[in-house]
């Protein structure tokens, strides 16, 4: 994918490989065939260990009568959710899992990140990564748009008919926003800052305003480009957007166990 990239580095800016655009919606069954199978796998498995718990004498817990099944979410984006350059244990979704099972909730994950992907990118593989449902989903693009100065009003086009999509299937939403980069404008950084809060707003998603804060303008949490985290930014990242991923998992009814 070729981006159009503003003239100077900005630490806020996402430099993502090169990646084809995705023509049309009817192309995807092939490109994202084993990236569903995983997605399905991922929450079967969850299913089944959440079953394999041990019972006391043959009752439930208190914990698992207030959660009697896993809670399905997907994080849904592009080389910040996938993972750039990291083991599958260090991205985004799998330290976001690891950090909510330390906390007693009964949740699993999907990763579904692709490198390189745009917001429309990301609308044409939605039906694919949802597969057979989800109960919610972490929704992180745009950066990539930024990075090719695609108009603003592309972007939010695309995001607003994910969300629309999600709406109607019923899956809950948390919007994490992104930043435009200065050196595009201020005209452009107003536009492009503006879409998410106005699309959390109007589809009444939750949001997290900046999915790199507390990092962008940390090099000791960043990969050697100087734009992607390195495990202890994905931490960090995590920390910061964990009061968000609570309040979505209360809205789906998910308690952590008590112990």
């Amino acid at each position: 994918m070729t981006s159009k990239t503003p003239p100077q580095t900005d630490p806020r800016r996402l430099n993502s490989p090169a990646q084809a655009p995705i023509a049309n919606a009817r192309a995807e069954p092939v490109r994202y065939r084993d990236r569903r199978d995983f997605l399905q796998g991922v929450l079967q498995t969850g299913a089944a260990l959440l079953l394999a718990l041990p019972l006391d004498a043959g009752r439930r817990s208190a914990a698992a009568e207030e959660n009697p099944r896993v809670t399905k979410l997907i994080a849904f984006g592009d080389s910040l959710t996938a993972g750039y350059l990291l083991p599958a244990n260090a991205a985004f979704p799998a330290v976001l899992e690891t950090a909510l099972h330390k906390e007693g909730y009964r949740v699993a994950i999907a990763n579904a990140g692709v490198s390189g992907d745009t917001s429309s990118g990301g609308l044409a593989r939605l039906d694919w990564a949802i597969g057979d449902g989800a109960d919610g989903l972490i929704l992180e693009l745009g950066a990539n748009d930024m990075l090719r100065g695609t108009d603003p009003k592309v972007t939010k086009s695309a995001l607003e008919a994910i969300l629309a999509k999600l709406k109607e299937k019923d899956v809950k939403v948390l919007l994490a926003g992104m930043l435009a980069s200065p050196n595009l404008g201020k005209d452009y950084q107003t536009q492009f800052d503006a879409i998410y809060p106005e699309l959390a707003a109007e589809y009444g998603a939750l949001f997290y305003p900046f999915f790199l804060d507390g990092v962008a303008d940390r090099p000791d949490l960043k990969l050697a480009d100087g734009l992607h985290p390195n495990p202890d930014g994905v931490k960090e990242i995590v920390q910061n957007i964990l009061p968000s991923v609570r309040a979505l998992l209360a809205e789906l009814g998910d308690k952590p166990a008590r112990g």
